[in-house]
């Protein structure tokens, strides 16, 4: 349709740097949850004649996503003064990057679509403010935090495409360790502009969107305020997304864009980051959307379980030292080409299920000793219901699986009392033996089970089948 609205949406996405220190001074960089105000000095709380001087740290950090990302690095940039009187930033302006920011012009592929990024600059965090009925709090713990900001280019077109390209970045960001981009901790934070455009009016009024503290938010405030915008008079204005009402609610009216009155920060001289380069490319291992593909290649994995793998990344290196150890047990016995299957199925349900939440560094069970376990499995020495339960100690104490099977006696089960239950279970069930001489032959699975209760799974399923066949 020729008059079909188009939605044009940009993104501005913050992320506070893993470091050591603050950007301009040498308070620790981990004081958000310690008491109000105790990590803090004069230079970061603005105090006057204090100099700033530079984190090298945060500096690469910002030029390693820049590399990741496919963008210029340019070998000049410089930091300026961002002009503007709020509580939060108590100097009365903030050091940032204007005209010379550190990277510029990469991108991001989401499901093969490249997302240009215009530019990363990198700047000081503010102080956060707490609203108390008729006053208003200061902590200024978080002030002068290093600040990566990640400005798009407006090539994302749907709510769902700004949820990808936001969740792949917060991989790629914890992949390289420049941050943990926690969300719900305010690490990384997303604000979105967002207009809708025809071929008439090609591009139409920008509403800009704040408040977003998840990737769930992000999409649904997009979705509503595309449906809002096709309805509505749309005026250029800040919108806050509302949590309890699901919708987008006018914060401030925006007639023209804020001037900061930028100029260069006379206190930090210009950066060349021509030093930097090499060191930092070599520092960039294999980055999330390889490693997806490898695996898939590598192990023949899914799409899924791929994904899981890749945004899991210490599960992922778990799973490949899980079978680079099952290889060597493998090389001892035939093994039954199921045992990478089965380390999957039980990584993903069996382990992630014991550790609720928790991640898999803290397991006491050693690659080593699951690929023994899983190995035992695959050459069908243990039932899934023995398994479990070697499983379970292993996973309270990092034992052997082999140390847990003697402790426990779990194979102690000659074939004296195999017989002894199959001819008792063949007697308490004459219509299904009945029923297996007639044809049925799928009904054996159920005598088996007879026997594995009776034995508490210490009977070997294999040897049980072989029994019933010979008796019936």
């Amino acid at each position: 349709m020729p008059n079909e609205l188009k939605p044009t949406i940009g993104l501005e996405i913050h992320v506070e740097l893993k470091t050591a220190s603050k950007m301009f001074c040498s308070c620790v960089n981990d004081g958000f949850e310690k008491e109000p105000n105790s990590h803090v000095c004069p230079i970061c709380l603005g105090h006057p004649g204090t100099l700033p001087t530079v984190n090298k740290e945060a500096v690469k950090k910002v030029i390693k996503t820049g590399i990741a990302l496919g963008c210029q690095i340019p070998e000049y940039s410089q930091f300026d003064r961002k002009n503007y009187f709020y509580p939060d930033i108590p100097k009365g302006y903030q050091i940032s990057q204007n005209d010379f920011p550190l990277c510029k012009k990469g991108f991001l592929s989401i499901n093969r679509k490249k997302i240009r990024i215009r530019r990363i600059h990198l700047e000081e965090d503010t102080g956060k403010l707490y609203h108390e009925k008729e006053s208003t709090l200061i902590d200024f713990n978080r002030g002068g935090v290093p600040l990566m900001e990640l400005v798009t280019e407006p090539d994302i077109e749907s709510g769902i495409e700004a949820s990808c390209f936001a969740r792949e970045l917060q991989t790629i960001l914890r992949y390289l360790d420049i941050s943990d981009a926690d969300m719900e901790k305010g690490q990384m934070r997303i604000e979105v502009n967002i207009s809708l455009s025809s071929q008439k009016k090609r591009l139409g009024t920008r509403v800009e969107i704040k408040n977003l503290n998840s990737f769930r938010s992000v999409e649904r405030a997009i979705n509503y305020e595309i449906e809002r915008q096709k309805k509505e008079k749309v005026v250029q204005e800040t919108r806050g997304w509302d949590e309890s009402s699901q919708t987008t609610k006018s914060q401030r009216k925006k007639e023209e864009a804020h001037d900061y009155r930028y100029f260069p920060e006379p206190d930090i001289p210009p950066l060349s980051s021509r030093e930097f380069i090499g060191e930092i490319k070599n520092e960039i291992k294999e980055l999330p959307q390889a490693r997806k593909e490898r695996f898939k290649k590598e192990y023949g994995v899914d799409e899924k379980i791929a994904r899981i793998f890749v945004l899991n990344k210490d599960l992922g290196n778990y799973f490949e030292e899980t079978i680079s150890e099952l290889k060597e047990w493998q090389k001892a016995g035939k093994g039954d080409g199921d045992a990478l299957k089965l380390a999957v199925n039980y990584l993903i349900s069996d382990i992630q299920g014991l550790l609720m939440g928790k991640s898999i560094k803290t397991i006491l069970i050693t690659p080593e000793n699951f690929a023994e376990f899983i190995f035992l499995i695959s050459e069908k020495k243990i039932s899934s219901k023995i398994a479990k339960m070697i499983l379970l100690e292993m996973f309270k104490t990092g034992a052997d699986p082999s140390d847990v099977i003697d402790e426990k006696k779990l194979l102690d089960f000659d074939d004296h009392k195999l017989e002894e239950i199959v001819d008792k279970v063949i007697l308490e069930n004459p219509e299904v033996v009945e029923n297996y001489r007639r044809g049925k032959k799928e009904v054996v699975q159920f005598l088996i089970g007879q026997v594995m209760k009776f034995s508490q799974g210490k009977a070997d399923p294999q040897k049980t089948r072989e029994r019933f066949l010979e008796k019936i």
